[in-house]
């Protein structure tokens, strides 16, 4: 895949290439999805509601969908690249908006997969809090998502970690520099303190799990 100056989701060949990518880029992608699977059919109640935000190609209502119609639950994923809809592949149907102003309903599962990375640290707190104020009792938000790097020589090792699942993944050395360039301004990392409340449950390097109970 060409990687682009600037990273964007908004173009056919990024979304038409976005599965095999994710999967060169994140080595334990596979892993994180069967956890995030596992998590889900806790916090699923008989007719609950669930979001998918950033669902890009659909990766996670496709884990999820036995659960989903095991306990008729309503499934609502969204994205704000109109050329991924032409991608999805997962239940429901994929909405065109951007999170930070879209009308949640109370739910009892919203999920954010490697997607609040990429929204502006100055919308981000306010999305963080609209949704906490909309779980309900019972329910929970998972996020899995990359922080800022740890300090000091921890920092190093956990990077060239990164670096070595990628390349083990068959990435090319050569694009992994292309993408971490491209992030640049676009891909803000989550911080510690971004989070209230939030168990982390996975990590590799500098990518975390969450879930944040209501």
């Amino acid at each position: 895949m060409k990687i682009p100056r600037d990273w964007t989701f908004k173009t056919s060949h990024i979304a038409g290439h976005f599965d095999r990518h994710v999967r060169e880029q994140l080595p334990w992608y596979e892993l994180t999805t069967g956890v995030l699977a596992h998590v889900a059919r806790h916090y699923i109640p008989e007719g609950g509601m669930v979001y998918d935000i950033g669902a890009s190609t659909g990766n996670v209502g496709l884990a999820i969908a036995d659960t989903l119609k095991a306990r008729h639950a309503q499934f609502v994923p969204l994205d704000n690249s109109p050329q991924m809809k032409r991608q999805y592949r997962g239940p429901g149907e994929l909405q065109i908006a951007d999170a930070t102003e879209f009308d949640f309903q109370p739910f009892d599962l919203a999920v954010c997969f490697l997607s609040l990375m990429f929204v502006p640290p100055s919308k981000r707190p306010a999305l963080i809090q609209k949704l906490t104020g909309l779980v309900r009792p019972g329910g929970a938000i998972v996020i899995f998502d990359k922080t800022v790097p740890a300090t000091g020589y921890v920092a190093t090792v956990l990077w060239r970690l990164a670096l070595a699942g990628k390349v083990a993944a068959g990435a090319d050395a050569r694009d992994v520099i292309a993408k971490e360039l491209s992030l640049s301004g676009v891909q803000r990392p989550i911080k510690p303190n971004e989070l209230p409340g939030a168990v982390e449950i996975f990590r590799f390097g500098d990518f975390a799990g969450w879930i944040i109970e209501a």
